[in-house]
């Protein structure tokens, strides 16, 4: 991915690693859209950022996904990366039932389904711009998380679209290797963020800072990456690999 000269659309881009995200590219002089729910939040990071743009955005809704970005497609027709960041995450009981399955579905619908559908529209763009230019290059970044290689067994159902999100990015990869389109997955650790209550304030998280300028970095030292692993998270990602994975589930999972 080249890191300059894009028109980027980031979902959940007003608060936590979708703002950081998109901070440091609108920062590179790339043209910046970002989309959420939540007006006023996007608002404040395009006060702060001026030239940026904004949307709103539900990407737990096939509708408004396809209604917005048709509009977003019309106003911005050189956009070339999507950053599918929005995600939510809720602990889980199974013995709640049935309350359990409210939050598994709405986290499904955010998770998995919204990424999944945003490319499906995106894709066919994408397309179009490399037929009119054999020089275009596109980009699909997805947000995974730590928690897709070794789950929080209290998020059961935010682990598994992680790590549905990763093997969906790995085939897409595999379907579109030789196209103009690159597939990158980005996979944080726990970030210092409000993705759930109280996360920004935990001392083992990792300032959102730190991870948002060790990710660039790594995006323009390794512009042909399939995935972004920031070195607080390898202990994660290559668990398994590494015969480490029942040590690495413990330390996910022990209680103060």
């Amino acid at each position: 991915m080249n890191l300059r000269g894009n028109t980027i659309l980031i979902t959940g881009g007003g608060s936590g690693i979708g703002s950081g995200l998109a901070e440091a590219f609108h920062k590179l002089g790339n043209t910046v859209i970002i989309a959420g729910r939540r007006q006023q939040a996007l608002d404040e990071v395009t006060a702060a950022n001026p030239g940026m743009k904004s949307v709103r955005l539900d990407v737990d809704d096939a509708d408004s996904i396809r209604s917005v970005m048709v509009q977003v497609i019309r106003d911005f027709p050189a956009l070339n990366v999507l950053v599918n960041n929005a995600g939510i995450m809720q602990t889980e009981s199974v013995r709640a039932l049935p309350d359990m399955l409210n939050v598994a579905e709405a986290t499904i619908a955010t998770n998995l389904l919204g990424p999944i559908r945003l490319i499906n529209v995106v894709l066919p763009h994408f397309h179009e711009q490399a037929q009119g230019n054999p020089q275009a290059r596109a980009t699909v970044i997805n947000v995974t998380s730590g928690l897709a290689y070794v789950p929080r067994v209290d998020t059961p159902t935010y682990s598994a679209t992680k790590a549905a999100l990763h093997s969906y990015s790995q085939s897409l990869a595999a379907q579109l290797r030789g196209t103009s389109t690159q597939v990158i997955e980005l996979i944080p650790p726990l970030v210092a963020t409000e993705l759930t209550p109280g996360q920004s304030a935990n001392p083992r998280a990792l300032p959102l800072s730190e991870y948002v300028e060790e990710t660039m970095r790594l995006l323009a030292e390794q512009p042909e990456a399939s995935e972004i692993v920031v070195e607080r998270v390898k202990f994660q990602r290559h668990a398994e690999r590494e015969h480490r994975y029942e040590a690495a589930f413990d330390l996910i999972n022990q209680r103060d």
